[in-house]
């Protein structure tokens, strides 16, 4: 939720920056599909069918990381992709290896006041964390509306999609692989 309200004031950002939003809705982006595909399997699992056994939970999350990556190689030219795509490997990774949960550490977890339920989490305690460092360690200011808890992934995600949708709303055109000949 965090980081779709940090989308949002971004896109609220580029008129008030001298950007031009039809550049970016311009932008030759790719794999549309698959990445209302990945979000909406990743909605399903973690927050609509969160009875589903814990292996095809698993799968459906880790499986969301795949179908992203798959878009992130589509548009891997356009700029900020690649800190994107650092972003989503470094939660992807850290899911993967830690059985589909990204960990979260216990101050993280009491810091946001998320408490947490029965059934498959995305973020959580992990008993023996692999690469705990990039999990969820970090917690949104106290002063911000819906706190939450943050990883390295997220800021990167975050600092990636900046720089994409500030420097395309600037530029007249974005070459395409066709167009760069």
């Amino acid at each position: 939720m965090f980081l779709g309200l940090c989308a949002l004031a971004l896109i609220a950002l580029v008129p008030l920056t001298g950007g031009s939003l039809s550049r970016v809705a311009a932008l030759p982006f790719r794999g549309v599909r698959w990445l209302l595909g990945a979000l909406v399997l990743q909605v399903l699992v973690i927050s609509v069918l969160t009875s589903l056994p814990r292996t095809v939970a698993v799968a459906g999350h880790v499986g969301s990381y795949a179908m992203l990556a798959w878009v992130l190689w589509l548009n891997r030219r356009l700029p900020g992709v690649a800190v994107i795509a650092a972003g989503a490997a470094a939660n992807g990774v850290t899911i993967a290896v830690n059985g589909g949960t990204l960990p979260a550490s216990r101050a993280a977890l009491r810091a946001a006041g998320i408490h947490l339920r029965e059934g498959f989490d995305n973020s959580g305690l992990v008993a023996h964390p692999h690469l705990a460092w990039l999990g969820d360690v970090m917690v949104t200011p106290s002063w911000l509306p819906m706190r939450n808890m943050l990883s390295i992934g997220d800021l990167l995600l975050l600092a990636g999609a900046c720089v994409l949708v500030m420097v395309s709303s600037r530029k007249q055109t974005v070459s395409t692989p066709a167009q760069a000949g």
